[in-house]
């Protein structure tokens, strides 16, 4: 088989290995039955005579005969060809179950979501809460990602698949990603972070890092707070040293009260050498991941897999404004989590910024 073939056989089943067909029920004819029944024909052996050898009644024998033969000869004793019979059967007894797609109402709302990049996963869970009563908009996530990637599923517009986060128009295993290292002065490490950072039940601890431009040249720094999920994003065109960073994240952080600025967690590149400065100038503690941990910043990897549904690698991130790049963390912090029960970031962060830091409750051992 070429190259080109393959390409086209996956790409129709949406880059999924299709599931194995069921064996099918003893009640209809199989292939081993045609093969028999046409040989039997062949020879000028009668239909009562063919419905003993299969053990099959003479009713069944004659239907086969008449729908799947060729329609010559008197009673149908023209040529019976049994594989052409078979695949006959076997695409009349397809019998394709309406889509969910079919609901206009349904339809619209999925794709109006999509246009503004929501995942199928959110889009799902959105739908469940709007409509609690209504069975038939409710929509699992696979049955979304069906009907844009496998050929025939659902009522979606093809084009939509460019909304979702990776743009791809087929389906492909996720891949790990390698992560630069430098060495920091005076670092201190994330097994030195506090346990109340974990749990993310208090707000105030932020993760952030760069999301590079085409060729390094240009990046974005992203920040997000751990318990809301609520993301900023720093701009960054020309330069992404230590220093242009340093400047970036604070004039960043500064527009945050004081008790939302607790600590940042970062990963070891030394565009965060400048990270003392920062913690003198907002009282925010700095800690950073063990090398090659990307999953110690979980929070923060998910946000920039989004942010690159606005920005595919290879952009020029220069090409970009600030206000670009408000409006985009704004899109992000709009759309509702499945983590946060159902609201958005921006709502999750609303309520904290208009909330007095409450005091710590004291625990014995």
């Amino acid at each position: 088989m070429d190259r080109r073939t393959g390409r086209r056989w996956r790409q129709a089943t949406g880059g999924r290995i299709p599931r194995k067909k069921p064996e099918p029920s003893g009640r209809y004819l199989c292939l081993e039955d045609r093969l028999q029944i046409a040989d039997l024909h062949l020879s000028g052996t009668g239909v009562r005579a063919i419905a003993g050898q299969i053990r099959r009644s003479a009713s069944t024998v004659s239907r086969e005969l008449r729908r799947n033969g060729p329609g010559t000869g008197e009673r149908g004793r023209g040529k019976y060809a049994p594989y052409a019979a078979h695949q006959r059967a076997e695409l009349r007894g397809r019998r394709p179950k309406a889509s969910k797609f079919d609901d206009l109402e349904l339809a619209s709302l999925v794709q109006a979501r999509l246009c503004v990049k929501w995942s199928p996963e959110q889009i799902s869970d959105d739908l469940a809460m709007t409509f609690p009563d209504r069975a038939e908009m409710r929509v699992c996530p696979e049955t979304i990602y069906q009907a844009l990637y496998v050929q025939g599923r659902g009522h979606l517009r093809a084009d939509l698949h460019q909304h979702l986060r990776t743009g791809r128009a087929v389906r492909r295993p996720r891949r790990s990603t390698g992560k630069r290292a430098g060495k920091i002065p005076d670092m201190i490490l994330i097994s030195e972070r506090p346990a109340e950072v974990a749990d993310r039940a208090v707000p105030g601890h932020w993760e952030g890092d760069l999301v590079l431009g085409s060729n390094c040249r240009s990046a974005i720094a992203t920040l997000v707070e751990r318990q809301t999920r609520f993301t900023m994003l720093v701009h960054l065109p020309d330069d992404h040293g230590a220093i242009a960073v340093r400047d970036g994240l604070l004039a960043a952080i500064k527009t945050l009260p004081q008790h939302l600025r607790k600590s940042l967690t970062w990963d070891q590149g030394t565009e965060l050498a400048q990270h003392r400065q920062i913690t003198v100038a907002t009282r925010m503690d700095i800690y950073f991941c063990d090398p090659h941990s990307p999953w110690q910043r979980g929070t923060n990897e998910n946000t920039n897999g989004l942010l690159r549904q606005y920005f595919p690698k290879g952009t020029d991130l220069s090409a970009h404004s600030p206000k670009r790049l408000l409006e985009v963390a704004a899109e992000l912090n709009a759309r509702p989590r499945k983590t946060l029960g159902g609201i958005t970031p921006a709502q999750a962060m609303e309520r904290l910024l208009f909330e007095p830091e409450k005091p710590a409750v004291a625990t014995t051992a």
